[in-house]
Parts: structure tokens; sequence; C-alpha cells
């Protein structure tokens, strides 16, 4: 009888942390930590210069939407495209701002209608794309991270 209690209670000394490395312990809270942590968020928007980082993060969102779309407005005004046939279609692009604040268009839906009266419009796009503003990136917990974006891009003509 006294064998099985000093078995018992060497195995519940053993099956408590106070034999785990610290090592495995931090290694268990990072862990713990990664879960909880939401990864198709960002804490912080990327924002352009004229942005506000102390606003909250509607607000942040709001201001890049609106300077983006600014932006594609201007570039679209400045040019003349000759249509033969009205068009009323929304394309999207979808861009990355990485870590540094660079952006890369991903991709861009192709419409044949457009590509036929408009050959030079994803050209636009994609340009107008790069010649954005200076972007600080997306915080993640404060450490720069890259954000994905889908921007719709709503055509409609009228002759």
């Amino acid at each position: 009888m006294r064998k099985l209690g000093i078995f018992i209670c060497c195995g519940l000394l053993s099956s408590c942390g106070w034999f785990e490395s610290p090592e495995v312990q931090t290694q268990r809270i990072v862990a713990a930590e990664l879960e909880g942590i939401n990864w198709n968020d960002v804490d912080q928007y990327p924002l352009f210069l004229d942005c506000d980082e102390s606003v909250p993060k509607v607000e942040q969102r709001a201001c890049f939407e609106r300077a983006l779309l600014r932006h594609f407005s201007d570039i679209l005004n400045d040019f003349e495209f000759e249509l033969t046939n009205d068009v009323a279609d929304t394309l999207y692009v979808d861009f990355l701002v990485d870590k540094t604040g660079t952006i890369t268009v991903l991709d861009m839906e192709e419409n044949a209608a457009i590509r036929n009266q408009i050959p030079e419009f994803n050209g636009v796009i994609i340009e107008s794309l790069k010649s954005l503003p200076k972007l600080e990136p997306a915080l993640k917990r404060g450490i720069p991270v890259s954000a994905k974006f889908r921007v719709p891009i709503i055509l409609n003509t009228k002759h």
C-alpha cells in the first residue's frame, strides 16, 4: 500500500507544470496568443499622409477609401475614352499593400465589352494604382504587415 501511495504522489507531482522547462511554457503561451489573433483583420489600415492614424479604425478605413477613390477619379477624368456602345458594369481590382507601403496589382477582372471598346483601360487602372501617393503600411500589433484589398470600379456611360 505504501508503494502505491508513493507511486501516486510521484505521478501527481510529475503531471503538474513544475518540471516543465521555461522554454516549453513560453511556447505554450505564444501558441495560445497566436490562436487568439484574427489574422484577417488589421489594427490600422494603410494610411496616406493626409489620414490621421490616431482616429478609430473605421475612420482610418474611410480616409483610405476616400483618398483611393479620389485618386482613381482624378486619373480617369484625365482620359477621354471613345465608346461605340454604352457600358454599365462593375469591375473589381485586387491589390496588395505590402509591408513597405508598395502597391502591387494582384488581379483585375476581365470584361470583353470594356476590353474591346477601351483596350487601354486595364493599363490605366494599373498605372493609377502604381502612381498613388506615399502610403504607410497596415499595422498588426504595431508591426507593418501586407494587406489585400478589392476595389470596385463602376463604369456607367451614356451617349
